[in-house]
């Protein structure tokens, strides 16, 4: 998937289990915006797509990662990776990611509430 985004255009990346992720589209097309949403599945493979958007967000691998979820108590807590390794732990495992991802042109942002979109 792009991870570029021109100014008249939001893309969202999502968990679509998530009900407050879906909220987060929904207020998203209330917007007026044309917005492109793709669930974690569809979310950038390669290291550089990620590197876009964590740069965009001003955030590093791992802060953007659920720390609550089951998984990741189980297997990463208290394990420490250089930034190649989060940059793979988050391109195999996207369903780890703790809120949407929202992007318009070089700006993005982690809508920890669906609201958040707003800021865009």
């Amino acid at each position: 998937m792009a991870t570029k985004t021109n100014n008249r255009e939001i893309v969202i990346y999502y968990n679509h289990d998530s009900l407050s992720d879906r909220k987060t589209v929904a207020f998203a097309k209330s917007t007026g915006n044309h917005i492109r949403s793709y669930t974690h599945d569809k979310a950038p493979s390669t290291s550089t797509g990620w590197n876009t958007i964590l740069t965009n967000l001003k955030m590093e691998p791992k802060e953007i990662l659920n720390k609550a979820h089951p998984e990741y108590q189980s297997k990463i807590r208290g394990k420490e990776f250089y930034n190649q390794g989060w940059m793979s732990l988050i391109q195999k495992n996207p369903h780890l990611i703790k809120a949407p991802i929202a992007m318009k042109g070089n700006r993005a942002i982690l809508c920890i509430n669906p609201t958040d979109i707003y800021r865009l």
